[in-house]
């Protein structure tokens, strides 16, 4: 009888075991509290020991958590990341889907990083939270058209927007992730429109921006979608004017 054939060992390049151990780190906090995750965790996540974490991370927890931060951020910059074709609301609701499925997958790490309080939260750490909030607008900026430095009613807008789409996001988790991620993806995409809309009425860039935004888009998608269901509220403040 044959005995069984036993995997080679095969010795992790520095990268590799890096990577190995981000990847164990990643996934213990996106379902617990950075507080509540600790170096022996990591540790037999990644089938290691415990001084192995330390010689790749020698600031310990800490170096290890901003590690994995900086390894999270990417990724999330990522989700903003898209081709400048097509009407401009349909590119935004790709990039909110990519954006809510990380959510959807680094649930309670997610909460833990937007609100704050860990005793792993430092300047740094802080830092590159804001850096995905500024990869993100500037995202967005470029897909309104925004092909010049923005004024700054302009870039409050898109930084307001991101703002709710943070705390909705964090409000969807402690709701049970309701309602559906579609119906809150294209609630999302309207509360922009919405927030363009109301802008551009006392803000000229802002209305060149939507007017530019208004010619790429199609009857039946986000703007012609929503226009259709605000008119008739809107009418009903007819005798107003």
């Amino acid at each position: 009888m044959t005995a069984p054939v036993t995997p080679a060992y095969r010795r992790l390049s520095v990268a590799e075991r890096r990577t190995q151990l981000l990847d164990a780190a990643l996934t213990l906090f996106a379902h617990r509290a950075p507080e509540d995750v600790s170096l022996d965790d990591v540790a037999a996540a990644a089938g290691v020991s415990r001084p192995l974490v330390y010689r790749y991370f020698k600031g310990g927890k800490q170096d290890l958590y901003e590690a994995a931060l900086r390894s999270a951020a990417d990724e999330l910059e990522l989700c903003f990341t898209e081709p400048p074709t097509g009407p401009p609301t349909e590119r935004l609701k790709r990039m909110l889907e990519r954006y809510l499925a990380f959510v959807d997958q680094h649930d309670a790490g997610f909460s833990a990083l937007l609100q704050g309080g860990s005793v792993c939260e430092t300047s740094r750490t802080t830092a590159i939270v804001d850096e995905v909030r500024r990869a993100a607008a500037e995202q967005i900026l470029l897909h309104l058209g925004a092909d010049r430095p923005p004024g700054s009613r302009l870039r409050m807008l898109v930084r307001t927007w991101i703002a709710a789409v943070e705390s909705a996001s964090l409000i969807w988790l402690d709701e049970g992730k309701q309602p559906p991620v579609d119906e809150l993806r294209d609630w999302l995409v309207d509360q922009l429109i919405a927030l363009l809309a109301a802008t551009a009425a006392t803000d000229e860039e802002t209305s060149s921006a939507v007017g530019a935004l208004v010619a790429h888009e199609r009857a039946d998608g986000p703007v012609g979608t929503l226009a259709r269901r605000v008119i008739p509220v809107v009418s009903r403040a007819a005798h107003l004017l």
